[in-house]
């Protein structure tokens, strides 16, 4: 790590400013997960192969209810079976130092970041979460969790008439869907914090941006914001993309290294 980043960084947790993490599924990928646009993303159904911007819409789920709970209680399994990495616990122990002044958005829905040990309170599941699930019919805005008889289900079983009665919603009777922001659907706040990452973004002095390149929306909102007031922007990943060349643009940095290598070795500069 550059000795002008790390005399910044060292500044930076003596001062009263905000710090914001925004993560995506490359420290995910650290912990076993495969990308969402990966291979292991694509489904089959009959004898045609489904891509993962056709499962994960509400067409599809308007379309073939089972065929998509299928393919996402497969990725949930996937999910529970992962355990968080360095990377993950690195942030942990930045929430602790910075406490109020910190908040992390992350475009995960796998839950590693709660179950490292994040706070709820300030961790922003921007893209939902895999474990819950939610009325198709909004008949309310509870969430419930994906009952547990589903852990290693196998993933090409259709559902039986019990699995679909435990997919069902126990207020209206309507079927459950995955609490996660499809790619036909926009961000809100209720469930996706939509409005608290930008005012979050307005107030950031330092933005972390971990394994993201900026595919979706609101990620790209959040960076802009941040560099349009002189935020500082570091951004870590194992390839160049366009938020890394976003940052140095912003006189902030490109740190090529994974989650698990560059996130302890900044909490060790904290720490000093």
């Amino acid at each position: 790590m550059q000795q002008a980043l790390k005399e910044q960084l060292q500044k930076f947790v003596r001062s009263d400013k905000h710090i914001t993490v925004l993560t995506g599924a490359g420290i995910s990928a650290e912990s076993g997960i495969p990308t969402f646009r990966g291979p292991e993303g694509y489904w089959t159904v009959g004898s045609k192969e489904y891509h993962p911007q056709e499962m994960a819409t509400r067409r599809m789920f308007t379309l073939a209810p089972d065929e998509v709970w299928k393919w996402y209680l497969y990725r949930f399994n996937v999910c529970s079976a992962a355990l968080p990495n360095p990377g993950h616990y690195a942030l942990v122990e930045m929430e602790k130092i910075f406490g109020n002044r910190f908040t992390l958005i992350t475009q995960n829905v796998d839950g590693l970041h709660i179950r490292a040990g994040n706070s709820m309170e300030r961790t922003f599941h921007i893209h939902g979460n895999a474990a819950c699930m939610r009325c198709f019919a909004e008949c309310s805005r509870s969430l419930w969790p994906v009952p547990e008889i589903f852990r290693d289900r196998p993933p090409s079983a259709d559902l039986g008439p019990e699995e679909i009665r435990l997919l069902t919603c126990p207020d209206c009777g309507s079927r459950t869907r995955p609490h996660v922001l499809w790619f036909d659907e926009i961000y809100n706040e209720h469930f996706f914090r939509f409005e608290s990452s930008l005012r979050t973004a307005r107030k950031t002095d330092l933005l972390i941006i971990v394994g993201t390149s900026g595919v979706t929306n609101l990620p790209n909102q959040v960076v802009a914001e941040v560099g349009r007031h002189g935020g500082l922007l570091i951004d870590i990943n194992i390839a160049e993309n366009p938020f890394s060349q976003y940052a140095r643009k912003c006189k902030g940095y490109f740190l090529q290294n994974s989650a698990a290598g560059a996130l302890p070795e900044m909490m060790d500069i904290f720490r000093q």
